[in-house]
């Protein structure tokens, strides 16, 4: 205690000699105040450590005497350190986090989120005597920070959002000087000590040069300059932890085509955050997009939207873009912001041309060819132009007039065709390939396209095509300037010197350190290294055209436009490599075609089938090429980087792509789902569905501005959004709740804007636009509601479709409950104004809407003071005045917590949400609520739930159940419990019981007797965080979280011995999660599968999976398997540990092994497949997916069924 003794702290300096093992402690310094819990070494000159403490700050230095203030009236009090008084600031520094932003100035972030500037101020012998505070602005609560580079500052935050801040010095113009009298004394004394009379305190005095040259030249002014900040955030990264709570509930926002399905839609909401970072999170796993409306138009196969050409837009640009490379396409398309002017429709043998405007309009006559399918619609020519390929022919025209049709014999009808303006390349149904190039016509005054030879070999067979125009400047064959001898010597110097406030290496030297800065300035290089880094900002990226092709042998090339020049060739490219290089002109030979022995033709026969490819730019100004390709049913995504190329490196002797492309690991699996019904060795297929189009068909569709997003598309049985946002993050997000989507284009229309248009299966084409409240940002879509203050629970209201919120807020309170007294009596403290109050828990409940997640006004409820709300649940109780006979009720219990001296109690509460007349002009108003129940209990209520519809509590160390009559509870049955009873779950007449300190145990109410009865439990210990049941068909399993982050499956076995007669849960599975999860919840497995329109089988209507949310942000979900699937997987696991090379050296299995509080004799179970590492398959290339499974004695193909099957069934959200 602080009364017996104080100030316990001290501090060494440790001499460390590592090769004689000796470590002599060379300066120490004792009785520092009792809460000292950082240290800070500030750099030099001024040397030392700066020493934080809860209530004091301190400076020490091995030379100079120390000095410490007190930044509340409670260190005075609690330590006999010297300690000054800094005026006008009362802090406390526990939960601060610092870091230095300059030689004499660090940031301090506080535990309320307050920023503030400290400034050491220092005398003329760089000794500290006075702490500057100045508050510069007011952040998230930070649980750690850093600097980034030259004027940036990183808040890391566990309780909300990241955040990157750019902070810029404004310098105020305030010098404060230290005490005179301190600096004469110390200079008198330093006289003293040399013995030198002749020694001036100020270099200027000196009047000769020499002397002048030897002590160096520093500033007349003695004093430390005083300097303000502006703090601007210029990033954040979303932060949803902790969730501490999770409600399910109905999306507010579901368009009237997705409801009546057998999987209800559901939103999962959780709370986030604390205090002034307290808010609500709205996640959704996949992608609900408005719609605006829906036609049905059947044999659609697929679809493309295209600008018309205004009058206004000048035809004499360069139509091949040499002239206007390097401008932007904002800038070019400024004309074109009003709207898609066509909507083009393909059918099997012909074609539709709808005009879009406010209404949607069929053309019967125009020069759009309608007789036959179409392959391609686009803009060309800066979108001036439409082109149109037929199976046959292509036609060039200018609004809804042809003038130009270009017959095309290839041998085999036209297929596919990529553009890339002025660019046009066709591919044949047998691979033949031609390109051709739009040119101004001077005599028409027309643009015409003509054809181009293309100098490449045609064998073998080319399978797909796709052309790029490339804005990142990656894609060039030229040597980089940087590589030359002196901008690399630069380029270092200038990252040397990037960090202002990091001391370098020329302050070790002594002179320097004694006598001020040197006089010598490296000004020309300084010069140089400006001008270099303006020359390179300078640099402008011409626009370039290349065009990627993949043949039947698996070569990926690469071809310049329009030379057709050989640039870029990988080997094998199906196989999926981690890495693509460049196989160089050495490939060239490979693709001469010839006969083909049996070894190369079974090779062949194994490669994977090439379907599709897409090169696209993404990002800020399409500056992050991305090559996509459709692989039999994968998909693959790589990402180009440039290589810096060296000397002896064939890239360079053979003018080639100074490129590679790195996998970009993904997990997706898009293939349709296969019916189980054929029986084994029948390997007929079903008949195709008429609206299941084309397999040549492209399904990988870029657009641009959908609600301000940009990225591809992905069709087919389980289609899916790729979005490259402005962070620079590929985020991907399925949408699977229309099915399969067979077409998809961009659509920007008055009645429609930046919106898309798809068709499913169904034949409907649906026009809609993406929802923007929602981020697309995140690995889940998600929707973050600040609250400014501390959410505890959560609930969803089913008869009203709101939600209920418990939320804290922090008052400071200079009253305390009496000890030992039977009524709530205070005591009131006084202290003085530099006094730091505790603070004091402010408990509310709040109804909020889901549809814009605005508080329901008149539906708060407030708590007492020192009441907490500890659970909340809408408990479905026995009611006369509904048909079904129960009625849902927001019910609450509290605790009072006053301290141990106190006899704890709490209350019940139990709420209805009543509906009534709204108020004129706000509809939010027709919702109240009213207390139905609120009566105080003998003990704390520490959890609720509801059975049959009787409400369940655990008061103290029992559990009751009660039923509601007449806006009363009266008692049924009550049982004695454990320790702390925090959590109660049930399922029909079965409820699970979570304690503090006991694990679990298994209670059974008898309604016909009325009788509570305990069944079972688990005798180990476990400190439970979160319990909730299993559910496997007819199998009920328990689900206990801990501590120590593990989770651990019970089972309620009376037949097997060790359970001692079913008194004991047995323990069949535990595993260790690696975060602490405080809330668990069941959700029913889909009963659809989005690629099919067949229901799954039965037994699966009583298969649940089970969801969790941890404290560090992440959710999971715990899958019951069949045993034939489970040793399938087991065996995929073991080989995917010695088949991946593990993170840091550390042993997978291991790390997922249940570590126990203290050790014990019993052995863990193991029986939970790490889904994680199972996953990992996907991330192998094809190659080693084969040999893995060789290893484990089954085909590739069931493996990654059984992987799509558990994406299938938890596809919730």
């Amino acid at each position: 205690r602080v009364a017996v003794r104080r100030d316990t702290c001290s501090i060494v300096a440790i001499s460390l000699n590592i090769q004689q093992k000796v470590h002599p402690i060379i300066w120490s310094q004792g009785n520092l105040p009792f809460d000292c819990f950082s240290i800070c070494a500030i750099p030099k000159p001024i040397g030392g450590v700066l020493i934080m403490a809860v209530n004091s700050l301190l400076y020490l230095n091995q030379s100079m005497p120390p000095y410490g203030v007190s930044l509340n009236s409670i260190a005075e009090a609690s330590s006999s350190f010297p300690l000054k008084i800094q005026e006008n600031v009362i802090c406390a520094l526990d939960c601060a986090q610092f870091t230095l932003i300059s030689n004499d100035r660090l940031v301090l972030s506080l535990k309320g989120g307050e920023l503030y500037v400290l400034t050491l101020v220092v005398d003329g012998m760089r000794c500290v005597r006075e702490f500057h505070f100045e508050k510069a602005a007011s952040s998230v609560l930070t649980a750690c920070m850093c600097t980034c580079g030259d004027g940036y500052l990183f808040l890391g935050s566990r309780l909300g959002n990241s955040l990157l801040l750019k902070y810029i010095e404004k310098s105020s113009g305030t010098i404060i000087q230290p005490d005179e009298k301190q600096l004469g004394a110390s200079a008198c004394k330093k006289q003293r000590m040399d013995g030198l009379e002749q020694l001036a305190s100020d270099v200027t005095e000196i009047a000769n040069v020499d002397e002048l040259e030897v002590y160096g030249a520093t500033d007349s002014q003695l004093g430390t300059m005083i300097a303000s900040y502006s703090f601007e955030v210029c990033d954040n990264i979303w932060n949803i932890a902790p969730c501490g709570e999770v409600a399910i509930g109905e999306p507010a926002f579901l368009s009237e085509e997705y409801s009546g399905r057998a999987d209800p839609d559901l939103e999962l909401v959780t709370t986030s955050g604390h205090g002034k970072n307290g808010a609500i999170s709205v996640l959704q796993r996949s992608i609900r997009p408005q719609v605006v409306t829906t036609f049905s138009l059947s044999g659609c196969i697929d679809m493309w939207t295209v600008y018309s050409a205004k009058d206004s837009v000048d035809t004499e640009d360069d139509l091949e873009g040499t002239s206007k490379e390097t401008e932007s396409e904002e800038e070019q398309n400024v004309e074109f912001n009003g709207g898609h002017d066509f909507l083009v429709l393909s059918r099997r043998d012909s074609s539709m041309v709808l005009q879009t405007g406010s209404e949607i309009n069929e053309l019967d006559h125009s020069g759009f060819s309608t007789q036959t399918s179409t392959v391609y619609v686009g803009n060309i020519g800066n979108k001036r132009y439409i082109l149109q390929v037929c199976p046959a022919s292509m036609r060039l025209l200018k609004g809804i007039k042809q003038i130009q049709h270009i017959p095309v014999d290839l041998g085999s009808s036209i297929q596919s065709c990529s553009v890339c303006d002025p660019y046009v390349v066709i591919l044949g149904a047998e691979g033949q390939m031609m390109m051709f190039v739009l040119k101004d016509d001077s005599l028409v005054g027309e643009a015409r396209l003509s054809a181009c030879k293309i100098p490449l070999v045609q064998n073998p067979r080319i399978l797909a095509v796709t052309t790029y125009n490339d804005y990142s400047g990656l894609f060039t064959t030229e040597p980089p300037k940087s590589e030359s001898t002196a901008p690399k010597t630069e380029r270092f110097k200038s990252a040397e010197k990037a960090p202002a406030f990091q001391p370098e290496e020329d302050t070790d030297d002594e002179d320097e350190m004694l006598y001020g800065e040197t006089s010598i300035v490296t000004e020309p290089e300084k010069k140089n290294m400006d001008s270099n880094k303006t020359s390179t900002n300078r640099r402008e990226i011409k626009k370039t055209s290349w065009m990627l092709l993949c043949r039947e042998n698996g070569q990926l090339e690469i071809y310049s436009l329009p030379e057709c020049k050989l640039v870029f060739s990988v080997k094998s490219f199906p196989l999926g490599q981690r890495t693509l290089v460049d196989s160089g002109p050495l490939f060239d030979t490979l693709k001469v075609g010839g006969v083909i022995n049996v070894d190369k033709q079974k090779n062949l026969d194994e490669m994977p089938v090439v379907k599709e490819i897409q090169m696209c730019g993404l990002g800020h100004n399409k500056t992050r090429p991305y090559l996509i390709a459709r692989v039999d049913e994968d998909l693959l995504i790589y990402e180009a980087f440039a290589r810096t190329a060296s000397t002896a490196d064939a890239q360079m002797a053979f003018d080639h792509l100074r490129i590679r492309f790195r996998k970009i690991q993904h997990d997706l699996i898009l293939r349709e789902k296969r019916l189980q019904t054929r029986k084994k060795g029948e390997d007929e297929e079903e008949p195709p569905d008429e609206n299941t189009p084309p397999d040549y068909i492209r399904q990988l569709r870029y657009f641009e501005d959908i609600s301000g997003y940009s990225g591809v598309f992905i069709c087919g049985p389980y289609p899916h959004w790729i979005f490259m946002t402005s962070k620079g993050s590929l985020r991907i997000h399925p949408m699977g709740i229309d099915g399969w989507v067979t077409c998809f284009a961009s659509f920007h229309n008055i009645n429609c804007p930046k919106g898309f248009l798809y068709f499913n299966r169904k034949s409907d084409l649906c026009i809609c636009v993406l929802p923007t409240h929602v981020t697309y940002d995140a690995p889940w879509p998600i929707r973050k509601v600040p609250l400014r203050c501390t959410p505890h629970h959560i609930t969803y209201h089913n008869d009203s479709k709101l939600y209920a919120v418990v939320t804290s807020i922090q008052e400071s309170t200079n009253k305390f409950p009496r000890v030992l007294s039977d009524d709530r009596e205070w005591d009131y403290v006084e202290r003085n104004e530099r006094f730091v109050y505790p603070n004091m828990s402010k408990y509310t409940l709040q109804l909020f809407t889901p549809s814009t997640w605005e508080v329901i006004p008149d539906t708060r409820y407030d708590c007492e003071d020192w009441e907490h709300i500890t659970c909340l649940a809408n408990a479905q109780l026995k009611s006369e005045g509904t048909i079904s006979g129960l009625k849902g009720y927001v019910t609450m219990g509290t605790a009072y917590c006053m301290g141990e001296d106190v006899v704890a109690r709490g209350r019940i509460i139990i709420l209805d949400v009543i509906e009534v007349v709204p108020e004129p002009g706000q509809p939010l108003t027709k919702n109240k609520i009213k207390v139905v129940y609120d009566k105080e209990q003998k003990g704390p209520v520490s959890a609720i739930a509801y059975l049959n519809g009787l409400l369940v509590t655990a008061i103290g160390q029992k559990i009751y159940i009660w039923s509601l009559n007449d806006d009363d509870l009266s008692g049924v049955a009550f049982i004695d419990s454990l320790v702390y009873i925090h959590s109660l779950h049930v399922i029909k007449n079965l409820i699970i019981a979570a304690d503090v300190m006991k694990s679990v145990a298994l209670y059974r109410y008898q309604d016909d007797l009325r009788v509570l009865s305990f069944v079972s439990r688990d005798i180990r210990p476990l400190e439970t965080y979160a319990a909730e049941f299993m559910v496997d068909g007819d199998s009920l399993g328990f689900v206990a979280t801990d501590r120590n982050k593990n989770v651990v499956i019970l089972a309620y076995l009376p037949e097997v011995k060790e359970s001692f007669g079913g008194n004991r849960l047995l323990r069949r599975a535990d595993f260790n999660i690696g975060s602490h999860v405080n809330t668990l919840f069941r959700v029913r497995c889909k009963l659809e599968d989005p690629s099919t329109n067949k229901k799954n089988v039965a037994a699966l209507e009583n298969k649940h999976v089970t969801y969790f949310a941890t404290l560090d942000g992440s959710i999971g979900y715990l899958l019951p398997l069949a045993e034939k699937v489970f040793r399938r997987q087991q065996m995929l696991q073991g080989s995917m540990i010695s088949q991946l090379p593990s993170p840091a050296g550390l042993n997978p299995k291991a790390f997922r092994a249940f570590k126990p509080t203290k050790l014990d004799n019993n052995n863990p179970q193991r029986n939970i497949l790490d889904g994680e590492l199972c996953w990992k398959f996907l991330h192998l290339s094809a190659m080693e997916r084969v040999e893995v499974a060789r290893k484990i004695g089954t085909s590739v193909d069931q493996l990654i069924e059984d992987l799509m099957e558990f994406d299938r069934l938890t596809a919730h959200f």
